[in-house]
């Protein structure tokens, strides 16, 4: 045999052997970090909030940067489901839908105890699309999805379920919930980890003790345990519960976790949470696909309130480095794992002014000059942020002083007045590392990073 014909055989066997490997795809496990409406500006003055002008939060250190365009099917503007179903599924959603392709949201109803519900979609509106916690699933991975939301909420409702509007609460508890009326078949034995919040969607209807209940009259906790769950209502329960078991833990009886600023003791911290879903999680040999939302972000600057934003996403960044300081423990380099650090959507919070450096960034402007107040054209002191739009607008503006705009509770004038702060349009950023985190670059449509994820699990 000729000498060319040897080496060009020896090539082929060679492409056929790691054929497989390279299918596999270079993640075993993916962690996709989503600080609900942490927009640029966020980032940037929650830097500047903990590290100074000069720091850097955790992610920021992240090899790979991407800049993510957030519109959704039907709005420049777009809400929480779409976009947070645009990165699980891959394909541009609906306002207001959960992980559902042309599906149009319904008015809710009340069910038999006056609370808002949707039982139901109607006939032919809409289709599930599959995302990456199922398909991730079905490949024989572990799953989870954790949030200081409601867990029905929006972000971690578009990782498990598919509904045709974001406030059917109720039904998209029953989704998650195996082998109950409504599950959601393409779970298979049911997501391994889950934490949130809003307890009253899963258990049954009291007047006194629970009036945001079931109106079914379901105890989808017991019906959880029933399952082999470990289930945990508060923070010592999730740190007690055993590594060999699934693990539901809600945190609060009726609505979403508290700000980390007020965080009571009985609820763990994001970075708690983290860590104990990847103990829970890293025990599949074949690896695990976890969702971690730090959604109180979003529920702060809708409230115009910067500090809370600022506190909870810098919770968030510590719960990214928890992660990274727990993977790469057990794998150095992350050559194993991605991790992915994003945001849904931006808001209306604006940076302004000529601040000296060092300013406080929740602080009025300080002139650069002469450290002085800054002045506006009417001669009144102002914040260096400042909204675009929310209630926070008087009808002549008066003087801020640095004790108002340092309290804990001050929210930030705005420009247009609303009933309260909208969501922004603008770009946000992606922050990558580890396995096949080097395609994460340029400007990128949000359903890319789906199919990046994807390839980057070799499905």
């Amino acid at each position: 045999m000729k000498p060319n014909r040897i080496l060009a055989l020896l090539l082929a066997a060679s492409i056929a052997a790691a054929a497989p490997a390279l299918a596999a795809g270079p993640a075993k496990n993916i962690i996709f970090f989503l600080g609900d409406g942490m927009g640029p500006t966020t980032i940037t003055a929650a830097r500047i909030f903990k590290y100074k002008e000069e720091g850097l939060l955790n992610f920021e250190k992240f090899e790979r940067t991407a800049r993510i365009k957030t519109y959704s099917n039907d709005a420049q503007t777009t809400d929480s489901a779409p976009s947070m179903g645009s990165y699980m599924t891959g394909i541009k959603i609906n306002n207001d839908v959960i992980s559902m392709a042309d599906a149009k949201p319904v008015s809710p109803v009340k069910d038999a105890n006056g609370n808002a519900t949707i039982d139901r979609c109607g006939e032919g509106n809409g289709r599930a699309a599959p995302t990456i916690l199922e398909l991730a699933k079905a490949s024989g991975k572990a799953v989870g999805s954790i949030t200081t939301t409601e867990l029905t909420h929006a972000t971690p409702a578009s990782t498990f379920s598919h509904v045709c509007d974001r406030d059917a609460a109720y039904l998209i508890a029953a989704q998650v919930v195996p082998g109950g009326a409504g599950y959601n078949t393409a779970l298979k034995d049911g997501v391994d980890v889950l934490m949130g919040g809003g307890r009253n969607h899963f258990t049954p209807y009291d007047k006194e003790r629970n009036p945001k209940g079931r109106a079914d009259g379901r105890d989808m906790m017991a019906e959880f345990a029933a399952r082999g769950y470990t289930v945990a209502l508060d923070r010592n329960g999730m740190q007690a519960a055993p590594l060999a078991r699934k693990f539901v833990g809600i945190y609060s009886a009726d609505t979403h976790l508290d700000f980390e600023s007020a965080r009571r003791p009985e609820q763990p911290s994001l970075s708690e949470m983290t860590r104990k879903a990847i103990d829970l999680l890293a025990h599949d040999p074949d690896g695990f696909f976890l969702m971690v939302e730090g959604g109180k972000i979003d529920h702060a600057l809708h409230g115009s309130n910067a500090r809370n934003a600022l506190i909870d996403a810098v919770a968030m960044d510590d719960a990214v480095q928890a992660a990274v300081d727990k993977m790469r423990a057990t794998d150095p380099g992350l050559k194993n794992t991605l991790i992915v650090v994003t945001a849904d959507h931006d808001h209306t919070l604006t940076f302004n002014g000529y601040a000296k450096r060092g300013n406080p960034i929740l602080d009025i402007v300080r002139s650069y000059h002469d450290g002085q107040p800054a002045r506006d054209a009417d001669g009144k002191t102002y914040t260096t942020l400042v909204f675009g739009n929310g209630p926070n607008r008087k009808g002549e503006r008066v003087d801020v002083t640095s004790e108002q705009a340092l309290a804990d509770d001050y929210h930030q004038e705005t420009g247009v007045r609303t009933t309260t702060e909208s969501h922004g349009g603008g770009d946000v950023k992606l922050f990558a590392t580890g396995a096949g985190s080097a395609a994460f670059k340029g400007t990128m449509e949000n359903t890319r990073v789906f199919h990046l994820m994807k390839a980057a699990f070799g499905f």
